[in-house]
């Protein structure tokens, strides 16, 4: 039997994994980017790194800082800045959302994953989250060894 075909646009660019270790991951949005033509181009060849980058609500708009897509490498004249700061796209009430979770709560906003969508379009998940202590990065990966092991010993009996 034929396992199910997959859409082809789908493709994740970039994940963030440190993101869930350092931080408490309390909600995520999925927003659009605006990028150049060559910026996309160099999306695809799935190059790009988030680990460094934030987002940051600035005059009622979100902005992704310090994201870097390489260089395109056909492209000769028109070519994009590698960190400059990009505009990320969503609607007003989830800008609103995002603004008083950073502000008044003390949240931040972690970008979680950079993909693009089954559209074809480039889309990135970003996580309202709350930093980790120490002691809470060791009792998350304590909680993880139990679970595994739990996992273990309930296959062998």
């Amino acid at each position: 039997m034929a396992k199910k075909d997959q859409n082809p646009n789908y493709k994740v660019i970039a994940e963030n994994r440190r993101a869930r270790y350092d931080y408490a991951i309390e909600d995520d949005i999925e927003c659009g980017m605006l990028l150049e033509g060559s910026e996309v181009k160099s999306l695809r060849t799935g190059k790009a790194q988030i680990t460094e980058c934030y987002a940051a609500v600035e005059d009622n708009e979100l902005w992704l800082v310090n994201s870097y897509i390489p260089p395109y490498a056909q492209a000769k004249t028109f070519q994009h800045e590698e960190r400059r700061r990009r505009k990320l796209l969503v609607s007003k009430k989830e800008l609103v959302k995002l603004w008083s979770a950073t502000q008044r709560e003390g949240m931040t906003l972690v970008p979680l994953v950079l993909y693009f969508n089954h559209k074809g379009l480039a889309k990135m998940k970003i996580g309202i989250a709350k930093g980790k202590k120490n002691h809470d990065k060791r009792e998350t990966s304590a909680k993880r060894d139990w679970s595994r092991q739990k996992a273990r010993l309930m296959k062998e009996h």
